[in-house]
């Protein structure tokens, strides 16, 4: 038997890191187009909840300060330095977000299952994120028009509607072209706000007194704590986008992001936020309800409502696209079922579109914005979803930094527990909006939970019935193959759910299958395993065992097994061809000869099953009928022949 691996820069091999080569002036100005759009427009409706919303139907000189000094300490702890100089240290091969955060506590020698149940409700948190924040952002652009016009007025949600739906129509597209201006159009909108705020502080300096942090404790001392809750709840806007720093990292790197926001983000939000405290303190007319749009000359309105709109457009576009990314991710830990998807660009993996997620958040966002019919209300909506992942997130950093940093258990407690009362704090004060539609993105987390949870438990009983069936082993076919006086002259490529690399390891079921009903077996024989990691990025892409000498009269035997990491693209149509055109695989067929074999699962309830895991195969079976299967996943059928066999598996 010999072993072979694949040569460095065959077509298979995908760059771990897509930006490795570019500037890092480049790279910053991508993290500003990608990771800062959803913090970057929250100035459009979050100061206006607190002061206009829920928490306060009237407000004091003191209020201002304690509540823009609550904005900025929120903004400061949670985001520029929890999330900055912490979060960003816990990658997983480069790569971050909530599942490089549960794969790395799901490979420590001690279980972590409430933790690891934790992070993937907050996956499905992120989702109905992926809901809210188009309709809210986008909406709450669009309401600068009845500043501009009252007879605009009635269009808001119509126009609001049309714009979701051709943001949602073009992503089959792919975003390569629009995304080249998401950075320099960030750039303009966060310049632009920042001078804004800028110089309504310059008009009224006494803002400034906000950056006592004793401004925000009086403001939590005066008032009633069902108040103070909602008020945290207003807070909250101001922080959410936050988590796309750690989401996105894998895209840009750590240095980018930072830069990122410290330059750019960081600055202009602080400017911004005072500046409209500073206009509350002036006295100055709120237009149309709106402080943001009153704070915006007259001259300058229309054309600052056209920006808010694209910087909305792209803050939602990442959001649509990371749920994208979370879904292949999810897949490639084997959490979620297959899926659909097509790749909108060919040279870099990370840009794709999943139909069934695209059409589901857009339905989902639609009938936020025809049942709220206003960023206010949205916001009721809106913070829940963030403030659970943030809060799980900490606890997810307690663990890495004790048991994967074997940092000081004290020095992590002191640091990490603080985090996490402020989270705990903002999800208390967040729950408050949960009759109001606080329960949108909670309903929502839990269902992805029930999916994720019921998909497991179907996968892991299919597996274990298939390994039930005692199939033959490789020294066993490899002695047919060399006996039978009859072979097909073929190349057959069978999918095999493990890897083979011994003579003792046992054979795909329907290889055995074919030589029972057949009794001949095809000239060169090929068993293919595909590996999903659970790191984001392969190092080694192909592995070959050929299991007979050369390229002989007799046939050969050979199996393959492909690596792909969690972040990549796992297409093996390109490996094929490349297979073919190098002859790593010994095959005397041309490319039209291959024929490639796969096994489909028929599944049926054991007649001894309960009544409460027969509603769980049921639900089991609905995710199975509307997946794809591991051949159209994979990407095969297009260029090669396809056969499937058909396989009952019986659950229990």
């Amino acid at each position: 038997m010999t072993q072979s691996d694949s040569h460095p820069d065959d077509p298979g091999q995908r760059h771990g890191k897509p930006h490795s080569h570019a500037g890092l002036a480049l790279l910053t100005l991508g993290a500003l187009g990608v990771v800062y759009g959803d913090i970057g427009t929250s100035p459009l409706y979050a100061i206006n909840e607190m002061f206009f919303g829920h928490a306060l139907s009237s407000f004091t000189r003191t209020d201002v300060l304690g509540g823009i000094s609550l904005v900025f300490w929120a903004l400061t702890m949670v985001v520029a330095i929890k999330y900055v100089f912490f979060v960003l240290r816990a990658d997983s091969d480069g790569e971050g977000g909530v599942f490089a955060l549960y794969n790395l506590i799901a490979d420590l020698p001690k279980s972590h299952p409430v933790l690891l149940g934790l992070l993937i409700i907050a996956a499905g948190l992120l989702y109905g994120d992926g809901i809210i924040t188009p309709a809210i952002s986008v909406i709450s652009a669009v309401e600068g028009v009845r500043i501009v016009t009252h007879s605009l007025e009635p269009y808001i949600i119509p126009i609001t509607i049309a714009i979701l739906t051709g943001l949602f129509a073009i992503q089959k597209n792919g975003t390569h072209k629009v995304g080249r201006l998401f950075g320099p159009v960030m750039i303009v909108w966060f310049t632009a706000i920042g001078v804004i705020g800028t110089t309504a502080v310059i008009h009224t300096p006494g803002i400034l007194a906000a950056l006592n942090p004793l401004h925000a404790y009086a403001f939590l001392r005066n008032h009633s704590f069902v108040t103070t809750l909602l008020t945290l709840g207003s807070v909250m806007l101001v922080i959410t986008g936050g988590e796309a720093m750690y989401a996105d990292m894998g895209h840009f790197g750590r240095t980018p992001i930072r830069l990122g926001w410290y330059l750019v983000a960081y600055p202009a939000l602080v400017a911004n936020y005072f500046g409209q405290g500073a206009y509350l303190l002036s006295g100055h007319e709120i237009l149309g309800g709106n402080i943001f749009f009153s704070m915006v000359p007259r001259l300058l309105l229309a054309p600052m409502v056209l920006l808010a709109t694209l910087a909305t457009i792209i803050a939602s576009q990442a959001l649509i696209s990371g749920a994208f990314s979370l879904t292949m991710q999810a897949i490639s830990l084997r959490l979620l079922p297959y899926l659909p998807i097509k790749h909108t660009h060919e040279e870099h993996e990370g840009q794709i579109y999943i139909p069934q997620i695209n059409w589901a958040l857009y339905v989902g966002a639609v009938l936020l914005v025809l049942i709220f019919q206003s960023s206010n209300k949205l916001a009721s909506a809106y913070g829940l979803a963030v403030s659970g992942v943030m809060l799980v997130t900490t606890l997810g950093m307690i663990v890495i930094a004790s048991r994967l940093w074997k940092w000081n258990r004290v020095y992590v407690y002191g640091l990490f527990i603080p985090f996490a009362m402020i989270d705990a704090l903002f999800l208390l004060s967040n729950s408050l909006k949960f009759v109001e539609g606080g329960f949108i993105p909670l309903t929502i987390g839990l269902s992805i939970f029930g999916i994720i949870e019921t998909w497991k438990w179907g996968r892991y009983h299919t597996i274990h019935t298939f390994n039930t069936y005692k199939t033959m082993t490789v020294r066993e076919i490899v002695r047919l193959q060399q006996t039978t006086p009859l072979d097909l002259p073929r190349t057959m490529v069978f999918l095999t759910r493990k890897a083979i690399t011994e003579t003792t390891d046992t054979v795909p079921i329907q290889l055995q299958r074919y030589w029972e009903r057949n009794a001949v077996l095809p000239q060169h024989l090929v068993m293919l395993n595909v590996d999903l990691l659970k790191v984001p990025h392969a190092k080694q892409r192909v592995r070959i065992n050929n299991f007979t000498e050369g390229n002989d009269k007799n046939g050969t035997v050979t199996s393959i097994t492909v690596q792909f990491g969690f972040m990549e693209d796992p297409d093996l149509e390109p490996l094929v061809r490349y297979f073919i055109r190098n002859k790593d695989i010994p095959s005397t067929h041309p490319p039209e000869q291959w024929v490639f074999k796969a096994l489909h699962e028929r599944v049926i309830p054991s007649a001894k099953a309960s009544w409460l895991t027969r509603v769980r195969f049921a639900m089991y079976q609905f995710i199975h009928r509307n997946t794809e299967k591991a051949d159209e996943y994979f990407g095969l059928g297009d260029d090669h022949q396809l056969t499937i066999d058909v396989c009952p598996v019986e659950l229990s």
